[in-house]
């Protein structure tokens, strides 16, 4: 039996528009990205010879939404796009929809109205910080929302009747790209004082791209030909979250360390492999660390790193997530000891899917869009996403 396709569903508190959409999470390929589609339903009794408008958002808060600092908002829209779709400005025969638009239009009947928008290149991906267990209110985030609402006109938009409107938090997430077979490596030669000989430190890892999920392999080599003793060695993943609108801030945040008893001791050497797991399981109250656009009601993974495309502006990201292993031990001599580090950037990406199968049945089930799906977590003005 071919499976069902899950539909996800808002009414409006008056029931006058109805929001369905077959998924909220829409994926950057990288060379393009999966168009937001989607039906409203109308109650044209309810609607009153009103026009019925969608738009799509994208916006980055940063602290509380009610604050501002020297008199600056702390919330800025980077994106923002609005499309009549009742009255239908077109005949409803002329468009081409997509398929999930047809099954819904089929089972809908006449008074359910599809609506299309397409991202443009230079938006970023779905962020937010995690919140600290106490923490109330806005986060740092950028969000995207789907919005259906009835208006007069388009001049009347600071005017909408919220009972008459539906708000959807979707998210937009980044696949990796084709894998380079890049190795990352780096190696350094540490001179000490009163040592004749140095210390010779190597890390690698096995890969470049590392999927979510999965263990980061790094593989450390000491030579030490120097005087002083090797210890305390420890290796970890650090997520470094630059907030690059409004305040520079800069987080930087281990995610996974591994240690080891090892000693390197004057004229000996070590080589060592280490399996990392970078996991939000692990990480669930540290506040502060960077996520894939989190939603309340469903499990979400570390942020994955930020790829931003040639000729876009950094600062419109708003925020951007890196990754690096780095390996740091001490060095330990008769009058000093000295702290050592060597870092590797890499990316921690989502692997690609395995393509759709064909066959998938006309079949719906329709999933309900909870009131409180965001509230507590990225919310919104009213809560209702």
């Amino acid at each position: 039996m071919s499976p069902k396709h899950v539909v996800f569903k808002k009414v409006s508190k008056d029931k006058s528009v109805t929001v369905y959409m077959g998924k909220r999470d829409f994926v950057d390929h990288c060379d393009f990205v999966d168009p937001v589609d989607g039906v409203v339903l109308i109650d044209q009794k309810q609607v009153k010879g009103k026009k019925v408008f969608v738009t799509l958002s994208c916006t980055f808060r940063y602290g509380q939404y009610d604050m501002d600092v020297m008199g600056v908002a702390l919330r800025r829209d980077i994106f923002l796009v609005t499309r009549q779709v009742f009255p239908e400005l077109q005949d409803k025969e002329q468009l081409t929809h997509t398929r999930i638009q047809e099954k819904l239009l089929r089972k809908l009947g006449n008074d359910a109205f599809p609506f299309y928008f397409e991202f443009p290149d230079n938006l970023p991906c779905s962020v937010t910080l995690q919140p600290g267990p106490s923490d109330v209110g806005k986060k740092c985030t950028v969000e995207f929302e789907v919005k259906a609402f009835c208006a007069d006109n388009q001049d009347t938009f600071a005017n909408i009747d919220k009972q008459s409107s539906v708000r959807l938090a979707i998210r937009k997430i980044q696949y990796s790209p084709v894998d380079t077979q890049v190795v990352p490596v780096a190696e350094t030669t540490f001179e000490f004082l009163m040592s004749d000989k140095p210390l010779h430190v190597k890390l690698s890892l096995t890969r470049e791209i590392f999927y979510h999920g999965e263990p980061v392999s790094a593989t450390v080599e000491i030579t030490n030909s120097s005087s002083r003793n090797i210890k305390d060695i420890s290796v970890s993943v650090e997520q470094v979250t630059n907030i690059v609108l409004y305040s520079n801030d800069k987080y930087v945040k281990s995610v996974a360390r591994e240690e080891t008893l090892d000693t390197v001791p004057s004229g000996t050497s070590l080589k060592r492999d280490f399996a990392l797991y970078p996991l939000l399981a692990y990480n669930k109250e540290r506040r502060g660390l960077a996520l894939d656009g989190r939603l309340k009601h469903q499990d979400t993974n570390l942020a994955s790193s930020s790829i931003v495309k040639q000729e876009v502006l950094k600062e419109i990201q708003g925020m951007l997530v890196s990754y690096k292993v780095v390996v740091r031990m001490i060095a330990s001599g008769t009058l000093a000891s000295s702290d050592v580090s060597l870092e590797v950037p890499f990316k921690l990406m989502h692997s690609k899917p395995e393509p759709a199968k064909e066959g998938e049945s006309d079949d719906m089930v329709f999933e309900e869009f909870k009131r409180d799906f965001l509230k507590g977590v990225i919310g919104d003005d009213d809560d209702e996403a």
